[in-house]
C-alpha cells in the first residue's frame, strides 16, 4: 500500500518528491539567504489553506505583518482564514525561556487543539541556537522531533546552512532528525555571466525520489521547479 501524499503546492518540486512529501512526515528545507526558504514555505501554507486544512505558521524571524504582506503580494487572499485556519505565532528567539516553552510545550498541545494538518517552523536554526552545546542541542531537538511525530499533521522546517559548507543546516543536525531534506543554493557558472537557483531532494525515507539536481525560479506569485530541465 502507498502512503498517503500532502502536496507541497510546487508542481514540478511534488513530482521530484514522488507526489509530495509523505503525510505525517517532517521536512527540512536548508538554504543559504536569498533562496527563498521562506517563500517554499508558504506555498506549502497556502496549499494547505486552499484544500480547507488548519495551519499553524511559527516564525522566529519575520513579524506577523511581514509574513501577511508576503502572502498578499503573491494575490493571496489570507485574511478570511486568520485565526480560524491559519495561525501564525512570532516568537522571539531572543528570550531563551518564553521560545524554548513555547515551541517544545505549547507546540504540540496547539496542534491538537486547532486540529493542524501542516505545520511550518521558520527557521528552525534559530531554535537551534537557544542551546548552549552541541549535546544539549542534540538532545533537546531530538526529544522534540519525537514528540511531534505523534501528531497527526505534516511539519515543514527551514534551516540556514553553515557559512563555510552550503550542504550542511547551522550545526549539521535537522537533516538527521528530518525524513525528507530539501536543498536550496546558488549554482555559478565558471564564466560568472549568471547565477542560478537549484534544489535537489537530498534524502526522502520511505519513499523512491528525484536525485537530480533541478534549477528554479521564484517568480512574482508562484514558484516554477523545471523538473524536466537541467542546470547547464
Amino acid at each position: 500500500m502507498s502512503a498517503e501524499r500532502v502536496n507541497v503546492g510546487i508542481a514540478g518540486l511534488d513530482d521530484m518528491l514522488g507526489g509530495g512529501l509523505i503525510q505525517r512526515s517532517i521536512c527540512a528545507i536548508i538554504g543559504t539567504y536569498g533562496t527563498g526558504k521562506t517563500t517554499f514555505s508558504l506555498e506549502f501554507v497556502w496549499d494547505g489553506l486552499k484544500k480547507g486544512e488548519h495551519v499553524i505558521y511559527i516564525s522566529l524571524e519575520e513579524r506577523e505583518d511581514r509574513i501577511m504582506t508576503y502572502m498578499k503580494m503573491k494575490g493571496w487572499d489570507v485574511t478570511p482564514f486568520l485565526n480560524k485556519a491559519l495561525f501564525v505565532i512570532k516568537l522571539d528567539p531572543t528570550d531563551f525561556n518564553l521560545a524554548n516553552n513555547r515551541i517544545k510545550n505549547e507546540l504540540p498541545n496547539l496542534i491538537s487543539e486547532v486540529k493542524a494538518s501542516r505545520v511550518v517552523i521558520d527557521p528552525i536554526s534559530l531554535f537551534e541556537d537557544l542551546f548552549p552545546t552541541d549535546s544539549e542541542r542534540r538532545q533537546e531537538m531530538f526529544r522534540f522531533i519525537e514528540g511531534l511525530r505523534d501528531k497527526p499533521c505534516t511539519i515543514m522546517m527551514t534551516s540556514e546552512t553553515d557559512k563555510d559548507n552550503v550542504f550542511s543546516s547551522r550545526h549539521a543536525l535537522i537533516e538527521y532528525l528530518a525524513d525528507t531534506v530539501i536543498l536550496l543554493r546558488y549554482i555559478r557558472p565558471s564564466d560568472l555571466t549568471d547565477v542560478h537557483l537549484a534544489l535537489e531532494v537530498v534524502k526522502m525515507r520511505m519513499s523512491a525520489h528525484s536525485r537530480e539536481i533541478k534549477p528554479y525560479e521564484i517568480q512574482q506569485d508562484q514558484v516554477m521547479v523545471y523538473s524536466e530541465a537541467n542546470v547547464f
